[in-house]
């Protein structure tokens, strides 16, 4: 059970000081600062406006920014006191916003919640299944193609807010912005007409100011002087839209901010709703996972930690669990707000839980005061978000990589963008699989071992102390390798084999020194192919197995159909098998 030990109990254990407890307590308020204005942002992304006012019906108090920022506080807490990262810091992310926002939009937000608690049990089932190494292995142009193709999504989303813009149709009657992107864009581009040059300047300036903080004194987090700036300015000139101004703020269009945790409750739960959304559900655990093991790996590279990938998914699944039943959205690890808490000191998981506690006294003693926030500030906050997730430099790398990358590349940005996440991760990951089996046929391959050429990698027979070259080969023995895994993509290969000889050979070994692995597609492909021989009056010969394909042949019973008298470890004891054969079969031919 020390796979699912949490670092929290880990580090207790170590011994606690006070100079980790300062560094914990400066960085655990610091990346409180940072995540405030990100919470209510992504909060305020991720809920479609017709389910924000369907909440505040029911419950005034439940609105986007709370949600978001109810998510923080709960996730925040539980990722880092249950996870297998000292340093990780957990809550809503830019890569949920386009799944969540589709899943609310669809199925409201008791759909949203329930998804969101289905993918927490996914994600800990994960976790407890010990899949931690294996969600490592999604290729790169996969999760590359979708996070840029998020970034667009939600740059586009936030046009609306950052111009202050009314979007209406063709008669110039109001409608809601679009969830799907091309009429989006089309009502965006249809409404620029409505630009509001009051909204616009506070966000530039918002926008302006993050820039400037992140390129001159990056160690001051710019969202948050972004938003006490703007805020003050939005007061001062009274701009304020409950007030009669032309800027849209958190208090205008939502009323606020609770001042404290809403009561748990469970989601609604129904067979329908459920079947309904279990891709979408699969689709945040995955991505639940991704973010959060990357992050984690990012800040082992700049601590020198270790985490534990199965508790982290673990801690990521109960924290999204909690989420859901605390109003609020999904949740993984936060790479930006990790290494923020690393670069100020952070070097326990009290610093993740200081920062949920931080929020919490936000809310506790601040919450009034969120009102002022205008909404283009909060919607600049998340246009960086969106370039820094683009991460375009890694994109145009990867336009340059080999054709088959790049294919999976685009196919994935393009599906993200113009369809649904759900089917970009799915394609992008069966395209990339089927490259990787093609790549893997293409190296691996069945090939005759002669004179001039004793191995199928081109190394010269002086160079290999078991080269066939140096060997005498009987008269009616044919000697073949097989090079790489002998999987279904090879498969076929082998059956070919015996067809291309000109006729058939007493004996034929086949050499499996270079075959480290070996499928149920190839099993079958050997008991034919061993079938294949014995019709046509040839003893198949097995040299240099190892032992995954060694152990594969035995629970298959191969062994009992080929004869484990012609199973040898090395190409000797095969060669004097093959003698032994050919003169006895010489011995049976009448004269």
């Amino acid at each position: 059970m020390s796979r699912f030990l949490p670092k929290s109990i880990v580090c207790l254990r170590e011994g606690y000081t006070a100079r980790l407890l300062a560094g914990d307590l400066t960085a655990g308020l610091t990346v409180g600062i940072v995540a405030l204005p990100l919470a209510m942002a992504f909060g305020i992304a991720s809920i479609p406006e017709h389910v924000a006012a369907e909440l505040a019906a029911i419950h005034p108090w439940l609105t986007p920014p709370a949600m978001g920022l109810f998510t923080a506080v709960i996730a925040g807490f539980l990722i880092s006191a249950l996870g297998g990262s000292r340093v990780q810091i957990g809550g809503p992310t830019g890569a949920f916003i386009v799944i969540v926002y589709g899943v609310a939009d669809q199925h409201g937000y008791a759909g949203l919640a329930t998804a969101t608690l289905m993918a927490g049990v996914i994600t800990a089932v994960m976790g407890f299944a010990r899949f931690g190494a294996m969600i490592k292995f999604i290729p790169y142009p996969v999760v590359t193609g979708f996070t840029a193709g998020i970034a667009v999504i939600i740059a586009t989303s936030q046009v609306k807010d950052f111009l202050g813009l009314t979007p209406h149709d063709v008669e110039g009657l109001p409608v809601s912005l679009p969830a799907d992107f091309v009429p989006k864009v089309q009502t965006l581009v249809a409404s620029i007409d409505t630009l509001n040059w009051a909204t616009l300047i506070v966000g530039a300036a918002s926008l302006a100011v993050i820039l400037a903080f992140r390129r001159y004194l990056p160690r001051i987090p710019g969202p948050i002087v972004a938003v006490v700036l703007a805020s003050l300015a939005v007061w001062l000139l009274k701009l304020d839209a409950s007030s009669g101004g032309a800027v849209q703020t958190v208090g205008s269009r939502f009323g606020g901010i609770p001042g404290t945790l809403p009561r748990p409750h469970l989601p609604v739960f129904s067979p329908e709703l459920i079947r309904e959304l279990i891709p979408a559900a699969t689709t945040i655990a995955i991505l639940a996972g991704i973010e959060s093991l990357l992050s984690a790996v990012v800040a082992d590279g700049m601590t020198g930690y270790r985490h534990k990938s199965d508790c982290e998914l673990v801690a990521t699944g109960a924290a999204n669990v909690a989420a859901a039943c605390f109003w609020g959205i999904p949740a993984t690890g936060a790479i930006a707000r990790t290494v923020t808490n690393i670069k100020a000191g952070g070097r326990t998981p009290l610093a993740g839980m200081v920062h949920a506690a931080t929020l919490l006294a936000v809310m506790l003693a601040a919450a009034p005061l969120a009102k002022l926030v205008p909404l283009p500030t909060l919607s600049a906050v998340l246009l960086v978000v969106a370039w820094n997730m683009s991460e375009i430099g890694r994109f145009r790398s990867l336009l340059t990589a080999p054709r088959s990358d790049v294919v999976v590349l685009l196919t994935t940005f393009g599906l993200t963008v113009f369809t649904d996440l759900t089917i970009a991760v799915g394609v992008g990951m069966v395209l990339a699989a089927m490259l990787f089996m093609k790549r893997m046929a293409d190296v691996s391959n069945v090939a005759a071992i002669t004179r001039e050429l004793s191995d199928t990698n081109g190394d010269r027979p002086a160079d290999d102390p078991d080269s066939i070259d140096k060997r005498a080969v009987p008269p009616g023995v044919e000697v073949y390798e097989i090079n790489g895994p002998f999987f279904f993509g090879v498969a076929d290969r082998l059956k070919d084999t015996l067809q291309g000889l000109e006729r058939p050979p007493k004996v034929f070994i086949l050499r499996m020194r270079k075959v480290p692995a070996i499928d149920a597609t190839g099993l079958h492909a050997l008991e034919e192919f061993h079938h294949k021989c014995r019709r046509q009056g040839t003893t198949l010969v097995l040299s240099g197995v190892h032992a995954q394909p060694l152990d594969a042949i035995v629970r298959a019973g191969l062994d009992r159909v080929i004869g484990l008298e012609n199973m040898f470890s090395h190409i000797d004891l095969a060669l004097s098998r093959a003698r032994e054969l050919v003169g006895s079969q010489a011995v049976q031919q009448p004269n």
